[in-house]
C-alpha cells in the first residue's frame, strides 16, 4: 500500500485540511436528514409481495375487479359474563353513527351476535384500496375509543388487516426508540473501555450514529425504487451502529499505536489509512457484496433491506476514511483527553492483547488439538440446526401486548367463521359459478371449511370468487395444512373443468411467500459465497485464505442457526427472553442472517488477517507472524465484537419475535465468531497451513511499515 493509494491521499487531505473535511460531512448529514423530512418514505405495498399460486389469484381477482373492499370489524365484549345485549345495541347505535360520518366509511353492516352470547361484532367496509385504508385507520381507531370511553361496562376493540398493521408499525416504532435509548449508552461505555478517555470514546459513536441519520436520508429517495417492507429503521440502527463504530474503532486504534511508536501524527494517519484505512475498505466492500445477495431472493422486504444497509455501509466507510482523520489530525494527543483515570490505567497495564496472549499460547503450542476441539464445539452447536423448523409469522407469533392481535384471537373465538385461517378460490373461464359452487358444497360438507356469514360467490365477466374459513385454528402449520387440501384435493375435484383457477388469499400469501424464501434460500447463499471468495482472493491474493474464510463463515453461520434452533423453538428461553415459543424460526430470519452474518464477520477477520500478513511480510515466521497478528489485533477485534454483541442483544429485548430472533442470533454469531472462530480456529488453521496459507502470493521480507519521509513502504 503506498503513498499514492486512494485511502491515503484522501486520508492525507482531510488531515492537511481538517475544517473543509468537517464541514463537507456536517453538509452531507444536514442534507440527507433534510431529504428524510423532505421526501417521504415509500411503504411496500400488497401487489409488492405477491409470489406463487396466491400472487396469481390475487392478480386474477384484480384485473376482474373483484377485489374486496378493506373491511374492519368492531367486537364487543363484556369482561364480567355474558354480553348485555340491550347496553350492546346502544354502543353499536352509538358506533355506527360516528362511523357513518367519517369520509372513509363505505358501509357500516348490521350486528352479528355470537352463539355462545358472549359477543357482537359489528362489520366496517371501508372506501378505496388496502393501501388506503392503511393511510385512514387512524380516525377509525380513534371512533372506536371514543364509544369505548362512553361505554365503559364494555369491551370494545377493533380489527382488520388495517389496524393490525397499524398495531405492528406502533410496535415497531416503540422497539426502535427503545433500541435507539439503549444502544448509545452501552456502546459509549464499551468505547470508554476500549479507550479510557472520553474523546476518544465519543468519536466512534458520534460518527456511527451520524452515519444512521444520513443513511435514512438518502434511503427516502431510494425507497421510491425499494420501498420499506417495515425493518428497514431497525436494520440500519443495527448495522450501522455495528460497523460504523467498528470502522472508527480500527482506525482510531491503529493511529494511536503509531503515535505511541513515535510517529507525528499526520504520519500516524497516513500509516492507519494505509493499513487499517485499506481493511475498512475491503471489510466495507465485503459487506456491500453479501448484501446484495439480498436481491437475489427477488423479494421488495429484501432488497430494501439490502439497499438501506449498503448505503449506511458506504456512508460509514466514507465517514472513517474523510471526516475521522481530519478529527485525529486537528485533536492530535488531545483525542486521548480528558482521561478517565482507573480506566486509563487498566488499559496501559493489560496493553495490547494482554488476555488473548494468553488464550492464543497452547493454541499456538498446540494447533491440531485446538482446532480439533473448536470444531467439536461448532458442530456441536450447529447439530440443533439440523431440526430447525422455519415458518412464516403469523397472529401467535405477533406480541400478544397490541392490542389487535387480542381482538383478533377473541374474534375467532366467538365467530369461527368471520376470523381464522381465509382462503379466496378464483375461477375464470367456462362455467366459474357452477364449478365454485359444487366447490363451495364439498368444501362445507367436508367439515373442513366454512363459508363466512353472508357472504356469496363474486361475479365479473368470466371470473368469479369464492371465500372459505377453515375450521382449523389460527396457525402457520395449520394454514399450510388447509391450503394443502385445497389445492391438492378439493379444488381440482370441482375446478377440473375450468381452465385457470387459483387458490389465494391472506392465509395462502402467508404460506407462499414463506416458502418462496426458503426456495431461494439456496441461491443466496451460492451467490454471497461466490462473491465473498472471489473478494477475498483478490485481496490476499491466495485461494487458501479465501477458501478458509468462506469456511470459517460457514462454520458461524451454522452454530448460529443451532442456537436460534435450540432457544425459539422451545420454551426453556421463554423467561429469560420474554416471549411465548412458537416453536419455529420465523422464515425471514435465517436468509437475513446468512448474508449479515458473512459481512460482519468479514469486519474483524479482514483485519485480523492484515496484521498477520504484515507479519509474513516483515520476516516472521508463520507461527510468530500469527502471534503477532492477533494479540496486535486483540484489543480492536474485542472492542469491535463487544460493540456489535451489546447492540444485537438490545434487539433481543425487543418485543417483536422477529426482532428477537435477529437480535440473539447475530449476538451469540459474533460472540461465537469473534472468540472461538477468530481466535482459536484462525489460528491453528493458519500456523498449520504455513506459508502455504498465502498460495500462490509470495510475500517477501520486507522492512516494516513506517513513515520517516512520508513515503509508505508496500506491504504487499
Amino acid at each position: 500500500m503506498s503513498r499514492h493509494a486512494v485511502t491515503v491521499r484522501v486520508a492525507r487531505w482531510s488531515a492537511t485540511h481538517p475544517w473543509r473535511a468537517i464541514g463537507l460531512w456536517l453538509l452531507l448529514v444536514i442534507v440527507a436528514v433534510g431529504m428524510s423530512v423532505v421526501i417521504p418514505k415509500q411503504q411496500v405495498q400488497n401487489k409488492d409481495l405477491w409470489v406463487g399460486q396466491s400472487g396469481q389469484a390475487a392478480e386474477l381477482v384484480e384485473k376482474a375487479g373483484l377485489g374486496d373492499h378493506p373491511t374492519e370489524t368492531v367486537l364487543l365484549t363484556d369482561p364480567d359474563g355474558p354480553l348485555d345485549k340491550a347496553a350492546a345495541t346502544t354502543a353499536i347505535t352509538q358506533l355506527g353513527q360516528k362511523l357513518k360520518a367519517l369520509d372513509t366509511v363505505q358501509t357500516v353492516g348490521q350486528p352479528v351476535w355470537s352463539e355462545n352470547g358472549k359477543a357482537a361484532l359489528v362489520p366496517i367496509q371501508l372506501k378505496g384500496t388496502a393501501d388506503d385504508a392503511s393511510d385512514a385507520i387512524s380516525k377509525i381507531v380513534d371512533t372506536t375509543a371514543e364509544v369505548q370511553q362512553a361505554n365503559p361496562g364494555l369491551t370494545i376493540a377493533q380489527a382488520g388487516e388495517a389496524s393490525l398493521d397499524a398495531g405492528i408499525w406502533k410496535q415497531v416504532g416503540s422497539d426502535l426508540a427503545k433500541a435507539e435509548k439503549l444502544s448509545l449508552p452501552i456502546t459509549f461505555a464499551l468505547m470508554l473501555l476500549a479507550f479510557g478517555a472520553l474523546i476518544a470514546a465519543g468519536i466512534p459513536v458520534l460518527l456511527a450514529f451520524s452515519a444512521v441519520g444520513a443513511a435514512l436520508g438518502f434511503y427516502a429517495p431510494l425507497s421510491y425504487l425499494f420501498p420499506d417492507g417495515g425493518s428497514v429503521a431497525n436494520v440500519v440502527l443495527l448495522i450501522g451502529m455495528a460497523v460504523g463504530v467498528d470502522y472508527s474503532l480500527f482506525y482510531l486504534k491503529r493511529e494511536r499505536e503509531e503515535r505511541r511508536k513515535g510517529h507525528t501524527t499526520l504520519d500516524a494517519v497516513e500509516i492507519a489509512a494505509a493499513t487499517s484505512g485499506h481493511s475498512v475498505v475491503v471489510s466495507g466492500f465485503a459487506v456491500i457484496v453479501s448484501m446484495a445477495g439480498l436481491y437475489v431472493a427477488q423479494d421488495m422486504t429484501f432488497s430494501s433491506m439490502a439497499t438501506a444497509t449498503i448505503v449506511v455501509v458506504a456512508v460509514a466507510v466514507l465517514g472513517s476514511l474523510t471526516v475521522l482523520p481530519a478529527l485525529l489530525a486537528k485533536l492530535g494527543h488531545r483525542v486521548d483527553r480528558p482521561r478517565v483515570p482507573l480506566l486509563w490505567r487498566l488499559n496501559r497495564r493489560i496493553g495490547p492483547g494482554g488476555i488473548s496472549r494468553r488464550i492464543l499460547a497452547p493454541v499456538l503450542r498446540h494447533p491440531r488439538a485446538a482446532l480439533s476441539v473448536s470444531a467439536i464445539a461448532i458442530v456441536a452447536l450447529a447439530v440443533p440446526a439440523l431440526g430447525m423448523k422455519t415458518e412464516p409469522s403469523d397472529l401467535n407469533s405477533l406480541p400478544q401486548t397490541i392490542p389487535e392481535v387480542r381482538t383478533f384471537k377473541a374474534l375467532q373465538e366467538n365467530f369461527p367463521s368471520q376470523g381464522g385461517l381465509s382462503y379466496d378460490v378464483v375461477a375464470q373461464g367456462g362455467d366459474a359459478v357452477a364449478a365454485l359452487t359444487q366447490l363451495q358444497g364439498s368444501a362445507v360438507r367436508s367439515g373442513k371449511f366454512v363459508v363466512p356469514q353472508g357472504e356469496a360467490i363474486r361475479q365479473a365477466g368470466d371470473t368469479a370468487v369464492l371465500k372459505l374459513i377453515s375450521v382449523l385454528p389460527e396457525g402457520s402449520k395449520n394454514s399450510e395444512l388447509a391450503l394443502r387440501q385445497l389445492r391438492d384435493d378439493l379444488v381440482p375435484a370441482s375446478l377440473g373443468s375450468v381452465p385457470t383457477w387459483a387458490v389465494g388469499g391472506g392465509s395462502a400469501e402467508s404460506v407462499d411467500y414463506g416458502n418462496n424464501q426458503r426456495d431461494k434460500l439456496p441461491w443466496v447463499i451460492a451467490f454471497v459465497l461466490a462473491l465473498t471468495l472471489v473478494v477475498m482472493a483478490a485481496t490476499f491474493r491466495s485461494v487458501a485464505i479465501a477458501v478458509v474464510t468462506t469456511l470459517l463463515n460457514l462454520a458461524s453461520v451454522a452454530a448460529c442457526f443451532g442456537v436460534l434452533s435450540l432457544v425459539f423453538q422451545h420454551s426453556w428461553a421463554e423467561g429469560l427472553l420474554g416471549f411465548t415459543s412458537s416453536g419455529f424460526v420465523v422464515s425471514w430470519i435465517p436468509l437475513f442472517l446468512f448474508v449479515i452474518l458473512v459481512g460482519l464477520s468479514m469486519d474483524y477477520h479482514v483485519f485480523v488477517l492484515g496484521r498477520i500478513r504484515e507479519g509474513v511480510a516483515e520476516g516472521l515466521t508463520p507461527r510468530e507472524a500469527v502471534r503477532k497478528g492477533v494479540t496486535e489485533s486483540a484489543g480492536v477485534v474485542t472492542s469491535a465484537a463487544a460493540v456489535m454483541v451489546s447492540v444485537f442483544a438490545v434487539f433481543a429485548t425487543l418485543g417483536m419475535l422477529e426482532m428477537k430472533q435477529m437480535g440473539v442470533g447475530l449476538a451469540v454469531a459474533v460472540l461465537i465468531d469473534a472468540t472461538l472462530v477468530r481466535i482459536v480456529m484462525l489460528p491453528s488453521i493458519m500456523v498449520l497451513l504455513g506459508r502455504k496459507a498465502w498460495w500462490p502470493n509470495r510475500l517477501h521480507h520486507q522492512a516494516a511499515t513506517s513513515v520517516p519521509d512520508r513515503e509508505l513502504v508496500p506491504i504487499s
